[in-house]
């Protein structure tokens, strides 16, 4: 199997124990915890432990964990009670729709209202 380069984005110094998380959620294929820069009162970054720049780059072996990482933004988000009033669940992919970090990841948004369309 071909190693994958070390992670240097926040999301992998993360991943590594060398920055610190308020985690809500870990299991073996992916990371869960609340964003240092909110912009809903409750905001949850969702990230698989292995390192994928961005969704438009995933390969065919990785369906699976795509799929878990929204199982997990609705567990999430039932255990906070979001699924009562509602719920964002937002990928941005690529720098023109403002993703900053490149390693998939996704924003669980809720507790406030939102409007259509977003951006």
């Amino acid at each position: 199997m071909k190693e994958e380069p070390e992670n240097t984005t926040i999301f992998g110094k993360i991943l590594r124990g060398e920055i610190p998380a308020e985690v809500v959620h870990e299991d073996i294929h992916c990371l869960a915890f609340k964003d240092i820069q909110p912009v809903a009162p409750q905001h949850i970054l969702i990230i698989p432990k292995r390192h994928i720049p961005r969704l438009s780059e995933a390969t065919e072996e990785q369906r699976t964990i795509l799929g878990h990482l929204l199982f997990v933004a609705a567990k999430i988000a039932r255990d906070l009670g979001l699924d009562r009033e509602g719920f964002r669940v937002v990928v941005n992919d690529g720098e023109r729709a403002c993703q900053s970090v490149f390693h998939l990841h996704l924003h669980l948004l809720g507790g406030r209202d939102f409007s259509w369309p977003p951006g």
